[in-house]
């Protein structure tokens, strides 16, 4: 077992990572921006390192200061987190190359599921289903025109090598469909250094189901049943649920089994997440993340498996030790992200808090860096915890979230609190009646505009 890890990260996932590792005795290194040196990570570390400015492409994403940090501190390990550095498969390779070993992944399994067109290529060779499309990246608005009139309208405009929303286009007819395509390989470019982009069909009210997986590289594959995470604003998840209350037994075992021989046979070796869009009955494949999920912990509640702890078991060589019948899933979880945004305009609230309480109780778990007197910087993601609930029905787990959001007290920013307690009284949520354009639906509603 390792005996130091340098996590590569910040904010509630770098104490998220530190807590597994103090509970399985390995000692830790943060390293922090200037923004972030009394963040919460920094003050519970064994060790810091200061590895640049507040400026995330200086310090966060600046390889040659995570790798001197590690080497200064005689780590053995450097966990990724998530974002970041987490699916970049150059920074993985490099780790290894300077005799760390990466908490992950191998580069070769990031590199072929991060590029999107080969990840869809690479399912339809695993015998998982995928929404119709152009099969490889379309390199002018004549190809793409092409590939449009075959699929049928409507159809979305994706950057091949994107995610979080970005690069993303709705075209409902040929006009739009021009336009689009000028926009996501724009936006392809500047966020992610590829121009590349692909068209598949637009799926009118799907829902985004995702399973998570956990291998050992040795042949040891568990799924550890599925999440729904289709409550969203312009593809960024608010809240999450465990299990889907859109799927049966019968779905779900059938997708579960489908997703571990496909991992099985590609020889995987960490976590990583399938992720699906979901109508009628139907699964489609659309990506997979092979890293850490902020979700993850709602995954955790319903199974009892600590991924992080997984994660670094088997990226130290252990095998997983049991088989798929050892997964229980048991009862429903939730989880709420909660940001630093006003839950109505969505712009950032950067700031100092000044009155911080968590809720507890049965069944409650916040993961968050927070704590009065902490300055939220401005440089960084809006995500500043997340409230995470577990009920032995889906029933007692709203009943039981409406409870702790009641209770959850940010003092000093705007938080999108207000946000998460209003869902908690709309019928068709509480019934479970919803799809990936439902928030925005309900949101206009709100609004009068629709």
């Amino acid at each position: 077992m390792f005996e130091k890890i340098l996590i590569a990260n910040r904010g509630e996932i770098a104490l998220r990572i530190l807590r597994a590792c103090r509970e399985m005795g390995i000692q830790t290194v943060a390293v922090h921006s200037t923004a972030d040196a009394d963040s919460m990570h920094v003050r519970l570390a064994d060790e810091s390192v200061c590895i640049g400015p507040a400026s995330a492409r200086e310090s966060y994403l600046n390889v040659p200061a995570i790798l001197t940090a590690a080497t200064i501190t005689n780590a053995d390990a450097i966990h990724p987190g998530l974002g970041f550095l987490a699916e970049n498969a150059d920074f993985a390779a490099m780790v290894e190359e300077h005799g760390f070993t990466f908490i992950g992944p191998t580069p070769e399994h990031i590199r072929l599921m991060g590029d999107k067109v080969q990840a869809k290529t690479e399912a339809r060779r695993l015998g998982l289903p995928t929404v119709p499309d152009s099969d490889g990246a379309v390199a002018t608005v004549e190809a793409a025109l092409e590939a449009a009139a075959r699929i049928g309208y409507p159809v979305l405009v994706k950057a091949a090598g994107g995610g979080g929303g970005r690069g993303m286009r709705v075209a409902l007819d040929e006009s739009q469909l021009r336009g689009a395509f000028s926009i996501a390989r724009s936006e392809a470019k500047a966020f992610f250094s590829n121009d590349a982009v692909y068209l598949e069909k637009y799926l009118m009210r799907p829902r985004h189901i995702e399973v998570q997986v956990l291998a050992d590289g040795q042949g040891g594959v568990v799924h550890l049943g599925e999440r729904d995470c289709s409550i969203q604003r312009n593809h960024q998840k608010i809240l999450e649920e465990a299990l889907s209350p859109a799927l049966n037994a019968e779905q779900r075992e059938d997708i579960g089994r489908r997703v571990t021989d496909a991992i099985r046979e590609i020889g995987y070796r960490g976590v990583g997440t399938i992720e699906f869009l979901y109508e009628e009955g139907a699964f489609y494949f659309i990506e997979m993340n092979t890293r850490l999920q902020v979700e993850h912990p709602i995954s955790e509640m319903v199974t009892g498996i600590d991924l992080v702890r997984e994660q670094i078991r088997v990226a130290a060589g252990a095998t997983l030790g049991y088989g798929q019948d050892a997964v229980r899933l048991s009862g429903h979880a939730i989880e709420c992200r909660i940001n630093a945004e006003h839950p109505e305009t969505f712009l950032p609230s950067p700031g100092r808090i000044t009155e911080y309480h968590a809720p507890g109780g049965p069944g409650v778990r916040v993961d968050s860096h927070l704590f009065s007197g902490y300055v939220v910087p401005s440089n960084y993601d809006s995500l500043v915890a997340k409230l995470i609930v577990h009920g032995n029905t889906r029933n007692e787990c709203l009943m039981r979230l409406r409870r702790a959001l009641g209770e959850y007290a940010v003092g000093g920013i705007e938080t999108n609190l207000p946000l998460h307690r209003r869902l908690l009284t709309n019928r068709d949520f509480l019934d479970g009646h919803y799809d990936v354009h439902w928030l925005e639906r309900f949101m206009a509603a709100e609004r009068g505009e629709a």
